[in-house]
């Protein structure tokens, strides 16, 4: 799953990095690509448009300041037709993040139903925990309260998103 392209709607993908070749690029039809990584180059295909966000995979990292730009250039290429790929180093954590925030403003998703609807199209995202602070408080400037929240946990905190997932694969937690 890592290495394959999830499709989270009509014009929007989600990648890891070494999923991302010009041939299927092309037969995607992707006309724009965002690039969240600080590792790793942009792909150089003629006529399709690669903006890179260079933001780290760690608890520290300000990803939460690209959530409007991101979402706001996902939204004007649906709107002019295009179709545009996202993705990071393993499309795990910083990659479905920008597509969660889009699915926030655009779509008007709350933060846990954003999160499900890609989860059920890329079976192995993960955002860390710094990341989803941030979705929270996005979420919470967008829609005045939250859907997910931090627990503590005995290695520390953890969205409540996570101890649902448990209890509901493993039946413990």
């Amino acid at each position: 799953m890592v290495g394959q392209i999830s499709q989270i709607d009509e014009h929007l993908f989600l990648c890891s990095a070494g999923a991302v070749k010009t041939d299927i690029v092309r037969a995607l039809g992707v006309t724009n690509i965002v690039n969240c990584t600080t590792e790793i180059s942009n792909l150089n295909v003629p006529s399709v448009e690669c903006v890179q966000i260079p933001v780290e995979d760690t608890p520290s990292a300000r990803l939460g300041m690209y959530f409007d730009r991101c979402a706001d250039k996902i939204q004007q290429v649906h709107k002019s037709g295009g179709k545009i790929l996202v993705h990071c180093v393993a499309g795990i954590s910083r990659s479905p993040c920008v597509c969660i925030a889009y699915l926030m403003k655009y779509q008007r998703m709350r933060l846990d139903q954003a999160y499900y609807h890609i989860k059920n199209r890329r079976r192995v995202i993960h955002p860390n925990v710094g990341f989803w602070r941030q979705l929270i408080e996005f979420e919470r400037r967008l829609f005045g309260r939250n859907t997910v929240k931090m627990i503590p946990t005995g290695t520390g905190p953890i969205p409540d998103i996570y101890k649902k997932e448990q209890k509901k694969d493993y039946g413990v937690i």
